[in-house]
């Protein structure tokens, strides 16, 4: 195949186009670098099926020639990026994602959104089923990643029934792995670096809110099962095995073997409370599930760490 990645030297397109790339397949990488980095995909540049294309997907997508597949997964994704660049982070879910979508319609190409969890809001069902419509607040500081990924995914939607466009919707929970920034604010990344530098550990609210971590490798194999598949229905993708915020600092704590102290700040607005996904679907229709346990993702992160901070 000949696929376009939108975002993708951000942490998990990076590793979309080396695993595509391996594959045999031609990747083109269309990145602006607003938080994506190059350094992610610098090493794929020696190879002939790989090709990166500095662009803003909002305003443009200046790729040329057949394509069998677009994978749009250009967007700030941590809240900290996307709380810095609030106009971006509407305008690359809204006219980013129209772009995308008229670049597979002109080429016959299948279009999957990268969407996420984020859609539910702070959940009033647990876990979260695709058929839970969310609870988001659509004026909130995190608004616009939510309400930018649920406009998405209705514009992929009306592609699809308006000029039957071949889709795929996938909504990602918390994955972690190699090439996050260390620096985003999300809160694994961060836990570790403060625990492998000795620092107090910022645990936002009293540590009794949920989240479910899936690592890189096991979310890699759920985009590409989900490309080749025949579900156009939106599809959860994560880790159901649900850890609170302060037992996580724990595991992180004993990993590590670190004596920081835990300090605790009060809970950002609308930050949601638990998260944990239904995976019924991706079970039945894709025949996946995670392999990696959180304990083995959490040595590999912490060594990845580790390296990045030169400790």
């Amino acid at each position: 195949m000949r696929i376009v990645i939108t975002g993708g030297s951000g942490f998990l397109g990076s590793h979309l186009c080396e695993r595509y790339v391996s594959d045999g397949h031609e990747v083109v990488c269309v990145d602006n670098f607003l938080t994506g980095a190059r350094r992610n995909t610098d090493h794929l540049l020696v190879e002939k099926n790989f090709s990166r294309v500095e662009a803003d997907v909002s305003d443009r997508m200046p790729v040329e020639g057949p394509l069998d597949a677009v994978l749009h997964f250009a967007s700030p994704a941590s809240p900290m990026d996307f709380l810095k660049h609030p106009i971006e982070t509407l305008k690359v879910g809204s006219h980013g994602t129209i772009h995308c979508a008229e670049l597979a319609r002109r080429h016959g190409a299948r279009l999957l959104l990268a969407s996420t969890s984020e859609i539910y809001g702070d959940p009033l069902e647990h876990p979260q089923r695709e058929t839970y419509w969310g609870h988001v607040n659509p004026i909130g500081p995190r608004s616009v990643y939510d309400e930018a990924k649920r406009f998405s995914e209705s514009a992929v939607m009306a592609y699809h029934r308006t000029h039957g466009l071949d889709t795929r919707i996938l909504r990602i929970f918390n994955t972690y792995g190699p090439r996050m920034q260390i620096g985003d604010g999300r809160a694994l990344p961060t836990f570790c670096v403060q625990a492998l530098r000795g620092e107090p550990i910022t645990v936002f609210g009293d540590g009794s809110q949920t989240r479910s971590f899936c690592y890189v490798s096991d979310m890699v194999e759920g985009i590409c099962r989900l490309l080749a598949s025949d579900c156009t229905e939106p599809v959860n993708l994560g880790n159901p095995s649900e850890v609170t915020i302060r037992e996580l600092v724990d595991e992180i704590l004993e990993l590590t073997g670190s004596r920081s102290q835990v300090l605790y700040e009060p809970l950002p607005q609308d930050d949601p409370r638990q998260r944990r996904p239904d995976i019924s679907r991706a079970k039945s229709v894709l025949g996946w599930e995670p392999l990696v346990p959180r304990r083995e993702g959490l040595r590999r992160m912490i060594d990845y760490i580790r390296g990045e901070l030169r400790i």
